[in-house]
């Protein structure tokens, strides 16, 4: 009678199997990457860029009204577009319960100055007085210029 000896430890790996994690993470990533452009308010545009701009929080809320003008020259107010002319009766009609009477209009840096002036002209005859410029940080890659040290020559 042998005796039979069992070898089950050797066929046990102790490799960490790091597909799924990968899987995972690749799908986690894809839809982040499609969910990120609608989080976007209003129209892409590209904004002017400026050493110091105000900081608007309040223009990334749900109810804040906002008029972009694209570099074509096509204005929306929010996602819908919407011609220069009917622009002041639309802004009027939205404002009339709102408690924050704000308007931010946010232009492409290729937008012609004179739709710009003709979209705030009409948002001003809504009765709107509190006008917020959108603008975009611009990035500084080297640091400012030490100022000269004060000598007594």
């Amino acid at each position: 009678m042998a005796l039979s000896k069992r070898d089950e430890g050797s066929k046990i790996s102790s490799d960490i199997n790091v597909t799924p994690m990968v899987d995972v993470m690749l799908v986690l990533l894809i839809i982040f990457m499609v969910v990120t452009p609608m989080l976007q308010k209003g129209v892409s545009v590209d904004m002017v860029k400026v050493n110091n701009p105000t900081p608007m929080e309040d223009a990334d809320k749900e109810d804040a009204l906002l008029v972009s003008i694209t570099r074509d020259g096509q204005v929306y107010l929010g996602s819908d577009r919407i011609t220069v002319d009917a622009l002041t009766t639309k802004v009027k009609d939205r404002l009339t319960n709102a408690q924050n009477k704000r308007v931010y209009v946010k232009s492409d840096m290729r937008a012609r100055y004179g739709g710009f002036v003709q979209v705030v002209d009409a948002v001003r005859a809504a009765g709107v007085d509190d006008l917020g410029l959108l603008t975009d940080q611009k990035k500084t890659t080297t640091p400012p210029p030490a100022p000269p040290a004060a000598g007594g020559q």
